[in-house]
């Protein structure tokens, strides 16, 4: 490319070559055509997910986003249209723009609420969910887990392994609340990790119910195996990783529903 003449004035080639002047649209991928609305979604859920704002939360007006996304305002306002038709925005006339409440939320609320841990058919759903997402979780944790997570997961299956010795329920259930918490992080996926921690709210109601007084060597067993299955994620094996975790969940299943029916027949035979 030529310089510029003394005087400053580019000469025609490189003229061309200026860049145009900023456009509120948003920039467009090579090769591939997406209406403005679209990309102008897209960053309004980028905006939702920058600024943590939760369900019910108040967004800025439609001028003041379109500022903030410097979006022009017809494509902002045709962007919230798409997204209140999808459900992921509230206009509420006269008040503003809202984050939506997800219906399948609300859906497993209902679920959460109508769980009676202490129902076997219900238990056994609960375990056969369980196995499916966290063998997976263990296998994508023994892929991707950080040295941070995985020091934080051995902690926490010392933790469980500790309390079990000494016979302290409560400190067991919160390090194994962790452990496996800890885990379905590190498989760093977001939905596999909200259905770990969901899963584990009702576990925990389980073990509070089902299984309340019940330690000994069912508690020890279950630190083992927390430790093993530690140990095989910090040495990056997924396939042990998850051989181990669905052992663990396929030995507290049974261990729970032995104890369920045993108190069924003590209840009955009183």
């Amino acid at each position: 490319m030529q310089r510029a003449g003394c005087h400053g004035t580019p000469h025609k080639e490189e003229a061309l070559t200026q860049p145009a002047p900023a456009s509120s649209q948003p920039p467009v991928e090579s090769g591939a055509y997406r209406p403005g609305y679209e990309l102008a979604a897209e960053r309004i859920l980028e905006y939702i997910v920058r600024e943590q704002l939760a369900p019910g939360a108040r967004l800025p007006t439609e001028k003041d986003l379109a500022e903030t996304l410097e979006l022009s305002r017809a494509v902002v306002r045709e962007a919230v249209k798409i997204l209140s038709a999808v459900g992921r925005l509230s206009v509420q006339k006269g008040r503003g723009i809202f984050v939506a409440a997800q219906d399948d939320e609300s859906i497993w609320r209902d679920h959460l609420a109508r769980f009676l841990p202490a129902d076997l058919r219900q238990v056994d759903a609960l375990f056969e969910f369980r196995l499916l997402i966290e063998s997976n979780g263990a296998d994508m944790a023994a892929r991707r887990a950080t040295p941070v997570q995985v020091k934080a997961i051995r902690q926490a299956a010392l933790e469980t392994a500790e309390a079990a010795a000494r016979g302290d329920v409560e400190a067991f259930t919160d390090a194994d609340s962790d452990f496996h918490g800890h885990i379905g992080k590190a498989s760093a996926n977001m939905f596999l990790s909200a259905m770990v921690d969901s899963a584990r709210r009702l576990q925990v109601q389980t073990f509070t119910i089902g299984m309340a007084g019940t330690v000994g060597g069912s508690l020890a067993v279950a630190g083992e195996q927390h430790e093993a299955i530690a140990e095989a994620i910090g040495s990056g094996d997924p396939e042990l990783a998850r051989r181990l975790m669905a052992e663990h969940i396929e030995m507290t299943a049974d261990q729970y529903q032995s104890t369920i029916q045993r108190r069924i027949r003590d209840h009955t035979a009183a």
